[in-house]
Parts: C-alpha cells; structure tokens; sequence
C-alpha cells in the first residue's frame, strides 16, 4: 500500500469517528436532557448508557483500528436507526439533511467494514 493511501484511510476513520466521540461526550455533559429528549422521541432514556458506549467508545475505537470491521458495522447500524428515529421528518429541511447525513455516514462505515482499517491501526500491529 502506499503512504498516501495508508494515511488516507487513518485519516478517513479519525473523520468518521469524530462526530461520534464528540457526541458521545456531550451525552455526558447534557445526561438528564438527552435521556429526556430520547423518551420524548420513544427510545427508553435507560438506553444511553449503551448509545454513549457506542459513540464515544466506538468512535474512540475506530480511531485506534481495533475491532474496526465490527465497530464500523455497529456504527453503520446505529446511524440508520438514528437516522429512523430521530430525523425522519423529511418534510422539514433540516432533518432532510440529517436523515441524509446518517445514511451517507452509514455507507461510509460499511466501506471501512469491508476494506478495513489499513496499515495504520491496532488491528494490523506486526504485520
């Protein structure tokens, strides 16, 4: 492989993961108005913990390459269902938008999914 494509592909994850582990955090900062927003939009608010776990821990993840391939089809999963849940307003042009933006992310994981990290990841230490 080439450095270009081997920094491409480190940098690609660190992009796609960034959005997560940025709302990840911020699930934390802001837990009792998430957990209530999720009620309101019928997603029992006792499910945060796992959506922080999986944002923030798999974002963090992707980023490093380990367990990429089955993090980046758990977070393909969780966008389309995101994406169901929370922005299926398509009417209104903002939830158009993030509806989209879900569904882009998603295809972008499963590419990651089925070429996997590259050179620059714990998954492909000592190779």
């Amino acid at each position: 492989m080439s450095k270009l494509q081997n920094s491409a592909e480190l940098t690609g994850r660190i992009l796609m993961a960034a959005i997560f582990v940025l709302a990840g955090a911020g699930k934390i900062t802001a837990y009792a108005g998430t957990q209530q927003y999720m009620a309101a939009m019928g997603v029992p608010g006792a499910m945060l913990p796992l959506v922080i776990a999986l944002e923030l821990g798999g974002g963090l993840l992707l980023i490093a390459g380990f367990q990429t391939r089955l993090i980046a089809l758990a977070l393909a999963g969780f966008s389309v269902a995101s994406a169901a849940l929370f922005h299926s307003n398509l009417g209104d042009q903002t939830q158009f938008i993030m509806f989209f933006k879900n569904v882009a992310m998603a295809g972008g994981f499963l590419i990651i999914a089925a070429n996997g990290p590259g050179a620059y990841s714990l998954d492909r230490r000592g190779n």
